[in-house]
């Protein structure tokens, strides 16, 4: 793993976007971070990502593929088997906190992110932490 970490968000919420670029790259100083807005071509588009993204941040409503779909297709890689995968969604009830654990994302952290927390969050979340910070 690179010193700065490499992350790859999912987002087509143009100002889901904004604010995660402006916290990586701005607030944090990360220099490889990759936003995906939408999720065509999808598995196409990770293979392609070098280095290989260190965590990936999913939206869960995203077309034409949701955040569980894509979730799934990572999963299939074998390259990706110990990558931190963290849902992230505005609308966070306790059933679907129950269905993105039962399909194996590493945590969730609510929209919108809170920028003051978030940067202490990754860094747990790439130590292994799992994060289930889901109080908007």
């Amino acid at each position: 793993m690179s010193s700065y970490p490499v992350v790859l968000y999912v987002e087509d919420d143009p100002r889901s976007c904004k604010v995660m670029r402006l916290l990586l790259i701005q607030q944090m100083g990360l220099s490889e971070v990759t936003i995906f807005e939408d999720s065509h071509n999808f598995m196409a588009r990770v293979a392609a990502l070098q280095p290989p993204p260190d965590v990936i941040f999913l939206d869960i409503h995203v077309k034409p593929h949701s955040g569980f779909e894509m979730l799934e297709m990572l999963r299939q890689l074998p390259q990706f088997d110990h990558t931190p995968m963290v849902a992230l969604t505005a609308s966070v009830m306790n059933e679907e906190v129950e269905q993105l654990q039962i399909a194996g994302f590493h945590g969730c952290l609510a929209k919108p992110l809170d920028t003051d927390t978030f940067p202490h969050l990754l860094e747990r979340i790439l130590s292994g932490e799992v994060i289930w910070n889901i109080t908007g």
